[in-house]
């Protein structure tokens, strides 16, 4: 049986993560979205739903997610009350809700495996596995200084500098403390400029972790760039064009001398275990304290902000009214001891069968939301 198990791509913002998400869309088995921002926040909410077995839970779920325009769920193309109607009629964890939404976007594109991209999942790991037990992750690590010095330019941005170089050294560190401890096949690291270098290669050994042949295709992201990427993200205007590696390495250009020193002062170690080269720049330009404490500081508040969430969702697991894993795919299903799809059977409440019937329903409405626990901050680094 080929693999229904959902991707996530993962990585700091700036990493070439879209041009991943593209290859990895031009796949004729999968489908990966445009960002969307229901996700994480629909787990931090998931108490105010209250037991998804029911289906007046499902419902109200349902319209919060389809007709809240802060989600994004406009930007995948989807009948809002063909997806509620879908949901309603679906497993009862919210996991499963999740699955849902994303399944009908690959079936828009007639696939049948659907992915996520979006940068900042490398802190939520540990959620996503929740709601989908299964997960594949592939982490996309691109030179820290380019990744500062695009962040620069981005007119999301509202971060600072010492910002964007503690987000790197948060997604590096993931990758060295805690993918290891991940499921054994669920994780899969890429460097951007090996993956712009020679697609082919990288490509090749990517589609061997998910199970899947590759497609040449993939090698071409334009071809899809003007389906699965919204035409207002100009930042992402280059990923219509050929693969390239001309923007590795030039943070030389676009970087100031200083933030040059405190990006290898703060990342040398990082930078260099991953094969990057340093200019020398942090010994040669002494890089005040000023910058220095200003990172410092900045680092220790995300910090404090990640192990208060941390500790928050540990409560909140407390009053969970039932699980939140996803049941929709084959592991899935297997996991929470229930028939597989080659079954044939539908257990109302609990799992649903490859490709259920979709019915359309009456229009839905937004509905008000209260969150469980304190929302993640942006940091104003998306796109």
């Amino acid at each position: 049986m080929r693999s229904d198990r959902p991707v996530f791509v993962i990585g700091c913002p700036r990493s070439g993560t879209t041009m991943l998400q593209l290859m990895l869309h031009a796949h004729p088995r999968l489908a990966v979205p445009p960002e969307t921002r229901f996700m994480i926040s629909a787990y931090q909410r998931r108490l105010h739903f209250g037991d998804f077995t029911a289906p007046v839970c499902r419902r109200e779920f349902a319209e919060w997610l389809v007709g809240r325009r802060q989600s994004r769920f406009h930007v995948l193309g989807l009948d809002a009350a063909e997806v509620a109607r879908e949901i309603v009629d679906g497993p009862g964890t919210l996991g499963s809700a999740l699955g849902i939404v994303l399944r009908a976007y690959a079936a828009r594109f007639g696939k049948p495996r659907w992915g996520d991209k979006r940068p900042s999942y490398f802190q939520n790991v540990d959620v996503l596995l929740r709601l989908f037990p299964d997960a594949q992750f592939v982490h996309l690590i691109r030179d820290g200084r380019d990744c500062v010095a695009s962040l620069k330019e981005m007119p999301w941005h509202t971060g600072t500098v010492h910002s964007s170089v503690s987000v790197w050294a948060e997604a590096v560190d993931f990758a060295r403390h805690r993918a290891p401890k991940l499921p054994a096949g669920s994780y899969h690291e890429l460097r951007y400029e090996d993956l712009t270098r020679d697609p082919e290669t990288e490509l090749r050994g990517l589609c061997a972790f998910l199970g899947e042949d590759f497609d040449p295709v993939m090698c071409e992201p334009k071809r899809v760039a003007g389906i699965a990427v919204p035409g207002h993200k100009t930042w992402h205007a280059r990923t219509h064009g050929e693969v390239t590696t001309a923007r590795s390495g030039s943070w030389r250009d676009r970087l100031e001398p200083w933030e040059v020193a405190l990006c290898e002062s703060v990342l040398g170690d990082r930078l260099e275990g991953l094969g990057y080269e340093l200019s020398g720049a942090a010994k040669a330009s002494r890089i005040s304290r000023t910058h220095l404490l200003a990172y410092e500081r900045t680092a220790t508040m995300r910090r404090l902000a990640r192990t208060k969430r941390a500790a928050l969702d540990r409560l909140v697991r407390l009053r969970e009214p039932n699980p939140v894993a996803a049941r929709l795919t084959s592991a899935q299903l297997r996991l929470a001891g229930l028939p597989g799809p080659e079954d044939g059977r539908v257990l109302a409440g609990q799992a649903v069968s490859s490709s259920p019937p979709v019915s359309p329903v009456s229009p839905v409405s937004p509905v008000s939301s209260v969150p469980s626990s304190p929302p993640a901050p942006e940091d104003g680094l998306t796109g």
